[in-house]
C-alpha cells in the first residue's frame, strides 16, 4: 500500500538566488569599473596591499560573474533526465569560488613574507586615495548583497568576497596612513598579512556549508529529530523510518519519509487526509520546500530491500 506524494512550496521566482539577480549585476559593474583604476594604483604607488586588493577585486569580477551564470542555469526548466534542472549549480558557484579564495588569500601571504625580508618604497598619499576609492564602491556592493546572504549560498560567497575586499580596503587605507605620518615601510606587508588572514577563515565557512549541501547533509535550520516527532505525533502513526533531509540548493530544502500507519487509520482517515495532515505539519513548522511520503501499514516494512531499512 505504498503511496508517494510531492508538495512543493516554490515560487516562481525559482531559486533563493534569483531575487537577487539585478543587485549582482549592479555589483559586478561597481567592482569592475574600479578594478582597474586599483590595478594602475598598484602598480604607480607599489604597494602590495593595494596590489592584493586590486587581485582580491579581480576575484569578485569572476566571482559575481559566476554567481549570475549559476543563477541563469539553476533557474532553467526541469528537464526528464535532470528532474531538479541545475539548481546545484549555485552550489558549485559557491564551491568555486572558495577555492578563488584560497588562492588570492595564500598568493597574499606569501607576498606579504617576501616584503618582510626587502620592503620596497611605497607611495603612501597615493595609495590612500586608492584604497579609499576600492572602498566606497565595496560599501555600496555590501549594501546591496546584505539582505541575499541570509538566503542564498551562492549570494553569500559573492557577499563574503566583497566583504573581505571592504576589509581589506581598509587595511590599505591604515597602512597609507601609517606610512604617510611615519615612514614605517612594513605597515603595508603588515597590511597584506591582515589582509590575507581576513580572506582565509571566512572561506573555510562557506567552504563547509557547500560541501554539506553536495553531501545531502540535513539543512542547519532543520531539527532532524523534531522533524521526526512531529511526524510520530500525528494520529494514526506508528512508525517512521527511512526519513531523509537535504538541501537541493540554496532555499530548497527536501524531506521524504516512510510513515507506517495503523491499518484501521488508512480506512477511516483515508491515505489523502493523511497525507495533507503529513504536508501541513511539515509546510507550518519546518516550511519545507518539497515533502515526499510513503504511506505504509504495520508490518509492510519486512517486506523491504534492505536498502530501504
Amino acid at each position: 500500500m505504498g503511496a508517494g506524494h510531492d508538495h512543493s512550496h516554490g515560487s516562481a521566482g525559482g531559486t533563493a538566488s534569483a531575487a537577487h539577480r539585478g543587485r549582482l549585476r549592479i555589483a559586478l559593474i561597481l567592482t569592475s569599473s574600479v578594478l582597474g583604476l586599483q590595478v594602475v594604483g598598484g602598480v604607480i604607488t607599489g604597494s602590495l596591499a593595494l596590489v592584493a586588493d586590486a587581485g582580491h577585486m579581480a576575484t569578485d569580477v569572476v566571482g559575481l560573474s559566476m554567481a549570475l551564470l549559476a543563477i541563469h542555469f539553476a533557474n532553467r526548466p526541469t528537464s526528464e533526465r535532470r528532474t531538479f534542472g541545475f539548481a546545484r549549480a549555485e552550489i558549485l558557484a559557491a564551491l568555486a569560488n572558495c577555492l578563488l579564495l584560497f588562492g588570492v588569500g595564500g598568493y597574499i601571504l606569501y607576498q606579504a613574507v617576501l616584503r618582510f625580508m626587502d620592503p620596497p618604497e611605497i607611495e603612501g598619499g597615493l595609495t590612500f586615495a586608492f584604497g579609499a576609492a576600492g572602498l566606497v564602491v565595496n560599501l555600496i556592493s555590501l549594501a546591496l548583497l546584505m539582505r541575499g546572504r541570509r538566503e542564498s549560498l551562492n549570494v553569500r560567497g559573492a557577499f563574503l568576497e566583497v566583504l573581505a575586499d571592504a576589509l581589506g580596503s581598509v587595511a590599505v587605507i591604515i597602512s597609507a596612513l601609517v606610512i604617510v605620518t611615519t615612514g614605517w615601510q612594513y605597515a603595508d606587508p603588515v597590511a597584506s598579512l591582515a589582509i590575507g588572514s581576513m580572506i582565509i577563515p571566512r572561506t573555510f565557512k562557506l567552504l563547509r556549508e557547500a560541501l554539506d549541501v553536495l553531501l545531502e547533509a540535513a539543512p542547519k535550520d532543520v531539527d532532524v529529530s523534531e522533524v521526526r516527532t512531529h511526524i510520530l505525533a500525528l494520529p494514526g502513526v506508528v512508525e517512521l523510518h527511512d526519513l531523509h533531509v537535504w538541501t537541493i540548493t540554496s532555499g530548497m530544502p527536501v524531506i521524504s519519509a516512510h510513515v507506517v500507519v495503523k491499518e484501521n487509520v488508512l480506512q477511516s482517515v483515508g491515505q489523502e487526509r493523511l497525507l495533507h495532515d503529513l504536508q501541513g505539519c511539515l509546510g507550518d513548522h519546518f516550511d519545507v520546500e518539497h515533502c515526499t511520503f510513503q504511506i505504509e501499514p504495520v508490518g509492510h516494512a519486512e517486506h523491504e530491500a534492505h536498502l530501504c531499512h
